[in-house]
C-alpha cells in the first residue's frame, strides 16, 4: 500500500467536499431567493383587488339590502294594510249612507190584495221610486269600540314587525359581510401556506438530489403542499359562498360584481349584563310586535264579550215617486230609532267571549317566552362577545410565538439538527394561530353586532 497516495486520495476527497460545502449554501440562497419572489408574486398577484370591481363597504352593503331586500318590502307592505283594517273598524261610527230605486207594475187591478209571502201588499203598487237611506250608529255599548282599539293595536304590531325585520337584515349582512372577511383572511393565510411549501418542496428536492436529503422528506413536504392546497381551495368556496349569501341579501341576483372592503371596527368590552338585559326588553321590536298583539287579543276578547249587549242605531229615509199609485204620496220621507237585543245565540256568544279570552291569555304566555329567551340570548350572547374579545388578545400573542418557533425550525432543519415532522409541525402550528386570530377577530365584530341586535340597538361601533 503506497501512503503518500492514499494521503494525496484524501486530499482530494476533502477538496471536492469542501468545495460541495461551500457552494450548495450559495446555489441554494439563489435558488431559495427566486422561489421566495415568485411565491411572493403569485400570493400578492392572488388577492389583488380587481379594479374594475367597486368596493362594497358595510354601510354600502346595508344601505343596499335595506332598499332591495324583499322581506322589507313585505313587512312595510302589511304595516300598510293593517292601517287600513283600522279605517274598517272605524267606519260603522261613520253615517252610512245609501242610494236605493224601486220599480213596480201590476198585471192586474187590485193584485196587491191577493199578494201573500215574500212580497208585503204595498211592495207591488205599481210605482217608480227614488231615495236616500241613512243609518247612523248611536252605541253598542263598546264592541266596536274594543273592535278598533285591537285593530289599532295589530296595526302597531306590524309596524313594530317592519322595524324588526330591518334589524333581521341589517344583522344578517352583518354576519354575511364578517364571514366573507374571515373567509378571504384564511384565503390568504392558505395561499401563503402554499407559496411557502411550495419553496419548501423545492428546496427538500433540491437538498435529495444531493443526496443531503431522504426520499421520504420529499413526501412529507408534497403531502404538506396539498394539504394547502385543499385549505387554500375550501377558503376560497367560503369567501364565494359569503359574497353570494351578501349579493342575495341586497336583492341581486346576478353574479356579485363587487369586492368586500376591508373595515376597522372598534369592539370594546360590553356593559354589565344588567343592563343589556334591561335595555333589551324595552328596546327590542320583536318584543314590542308580541305585546302589541297582546294587547289587540285582550281588545278583542272584550269586544266579543260586548256581544250580549243592545245595539242603539238611528236610520232615515227620504225620495220621491215620479210614477206611482194614486193612492201613493208625491214625496216620502221616514226616520226612526232601532234598538236592537240579543237574547239567545245558542251559546254562540258565550263561545265567542271565551275562546277569544283564551287566546289573550296565550298571548300573555307567549310574551313572557319571548322575554324569558330574549335574557337568556342577551347573557349568551354578552359571554361569546367576552370570550371573542379574550380569544383575540391570546391569538395575536399566539402567532409571534408560533411564527418564532417556525423560523427557529425552519433554521434546525436547514441545519441539519431535525427532522422535516418537526418544521411541518411549526408550521402547521403557525397556520393554525393565523386562523385563529382572524376568527376571532371576525367572530367578535360578528357578536358585537349580534349583541346590538339582542339589545335592540342596531349595529353599534365604528365602521371606518
Amino acid at each position: 500500500m503506497n501512503p503518500g497516495f492514499n494521503l494525496g486520495r484524501g486530499r482530494r476527497g476533502d477538496t471536492a467536499d469542501l468545495a460541495r460545502t461551500l457552494v450548495f449554501p450559495f446555489r441554494l440562497l439563489i435558488l431559495h431567493v427566486r422561489i421566495a419572489s415568485v411565491a411572493a408574486f403569485t400570493y400578492l398577484s392572488a388577492f389583488a383587488a380587481d379594479p374594475a370591481l367597486p368596493k362594497l363597504s358595510l354601510t354600502d352593503a346595508r344601505r343596499g339590502a335595506l332598499s332591495n331586500n324583499p322581506s322589507i318590502s313585505v313587512a312595510d307592505l302589511r304595516a300598510l294594510a293593517a292601517r287600513e283594517t283600522v279605517r274598517e273598524a272605524r267606519s260603522p261610527f261613520l253615517p252610512n249612507l245609501s242610494a236605493n230605486m224601486v220599480s213596480v207594475g201590476t198585471a192586474r187591478e187590485s193584485t196587491r190584495l191577493a199578494a201573500i209571502g215574500g212580497l208585503s201588499n204595498p211592495s207591488i203598487f205599481e210605482r217608480n221610486a227614488e231615495g236616500l237611506m241613512l243609518s247612523q250608529l248611536v252605541t253598542d255599548f263598546g264592541r266596536t269600540g274594543g273592535l278598533l282599539d285591537s285593530a289599532k293595536s295589530r296595526a302597531r304590531a306590524e309596524e313594530s314587525n317592519a322595524v324588526a325585520t330591518r334589524a333581521q337584515i341589517v344583522l344578517q349582512v352583518d354576519a354575511a359581510y364578517y364571514d366573507a372577511l374571515q373567509a378571504r383572511s384564511v384565503a390568504r393565510v392558505a395561499a401563503q401556506t402554499v407559496a411557502t411549501r411550495g419553496l419548501l418542496l423545492r428546496r427538500v428536492s433540491t437538498l435529495a438530489d444531493n443526496k443531503l436529503r431522504s426520499e421520504l422528506d420529499v413526501r412529507f413536504a408534497k403531502v404538506q403542499l396539498d394539504e394547502g392546497k385543499l385549505l387554500e381551495a375550501k377558503s376560497r368556496a367560503e369567501l364565494e359562498s359569503a359574497r353570494f349569501r351578501l349579493s342575495n341579501l341586497m336583492g341581486l341576483r346576478g353574479e356579485p360584481r363587487f369586492e368586500i372592503d376591508d373595515i376597522t371596527l372598534s369592539v370594546n368590552a360590553p356593559e354589565p349584563a344588567e343592563e343589556l338585559v334591561a335595555r333589551a326588553l324595552g328596546s327590542r321590536p320583536d318584543l314590542a310586535r308580541l305585546r302589541h298583539e297582546r294587547d289587540a287579543a285582550r281588545r278583542f276578547a272584550a269586544a266579543e264579550g260586548a256581544l250580549r249587549y243592545p245595539t242603539l242605531a238611528i236610520v232615515g229615509a227620504a225620495g220621491v215617486a215620479p210614477v206611482r199609485d194614486p193612492q201613493i204620496p208625491e214625496n216620502y220621507a221616514a226616520a226612526g230609532i232601532t234598538l236592537t237585543l240579543p237574547l239567545y245565540s245558542g251559546e254562540l256568544y258565550s263561545a265567542r267571549k271565551k275562546g277569544a279570552a283564551l287566546k289573550a291569555k296565550a298571548a300573555d304566555e307567549l310574551v313572557r317566552e319571548a322575554e324569558d329567551a330574549v335574557v337568556r340570548d342577551v347573557r349568551i350572547t354578552r359571554m361569546h362577545l367576552v370570550d371573542a374579545i379574550e380569544r383575540l388578545a391570546l391569538t395575536s400573542g399566539l402567532v409571534e410565538s408560533s411564527r418564532l418557533a417556525f423560523d427557529l425550525a425552519g433554521a434546525r432543519y436547514d441545519a441539519g439538527a431535525s427532522s422535516i415532522v418537526e418544521l411541518n409541525q411549526a408550521q402547521l402550528a403557525l397556520i393554525s394561530a393565523e386562523i385563529a386570530e382572524a376568527s376571532a377577530r371576525y367572530d367578535s365584530m360578528a357578536q358585537r353586532s349580534l349583541l346590538d341586535y339582542q339589545t335592540g340597538q342596531g349595529s353599534a361601533g365604528s365602521v371606518r
